[in-house]
């Protein structure tokens, strides 16, 4: 039997527990060669804990149309925004302020992210997250 080659790695997003292979995750991952139904399943096996969250994802597939997947932690912008409490970042964030998160919470933030954050420890790592909600127009306090 010959060795199963990579064709292809990209990266998606999706509600954790509720995908569906509805667009636009289902004409992407049939475009790369993913079977959505069988990619679907088990991406919601796996993600059902997070009932929803938007999580990152990274997809490996292989020349016999198999594929495997890695799941990643939640963007920091949805973990900032669920935070604190808002829909969506300002559209002008030196001018308009739309909510407020403590230092605490960025470092909370940090240790959920862990390993995705580019940072030696979580207080580097919470200073990163402080930065993303600033340029989301979200107040750090602390």
């Amino acid at each position: 039997m010959a060795a199963r080659e990579v064709t292809e790695v990209f990266k998606l997003m999706a509600p954790g527990g509720q995908a569906t292979p509805a667009p636009p995750l289902g004409p992407v991952l049939g475009a790369k060669g993913v079977n959505p139904g069988q990619f679907i399943q088990q991406f919601n096996a796996a993600t059902g804990a997070l009932n929803g969250k938007v999580v990152g994802c990274v997809v490996t597939v292989y020349n016999d149309r198999s594929f495997e997947f890695e799941i990643k932690s939640s963007p920091a912008s949805v973990l900032i925004m669920e935070a604190a409490g808002i829909e969506k970042g300002s559209g002008e964030p030196n001018s308009k302020k739309v909510g407020k998160i403590t230092f605490e919470q960025c470092r909370k933030i940090a240790e959920e992210k862990g390993e995705d954050l580019n940072s030696n420890d979580i207080e580097a790592g919470a200073r990163i997250i402080a930065g993303t909600a600033r340029s989301m127009g979200v107040v750090v306090e602390g």
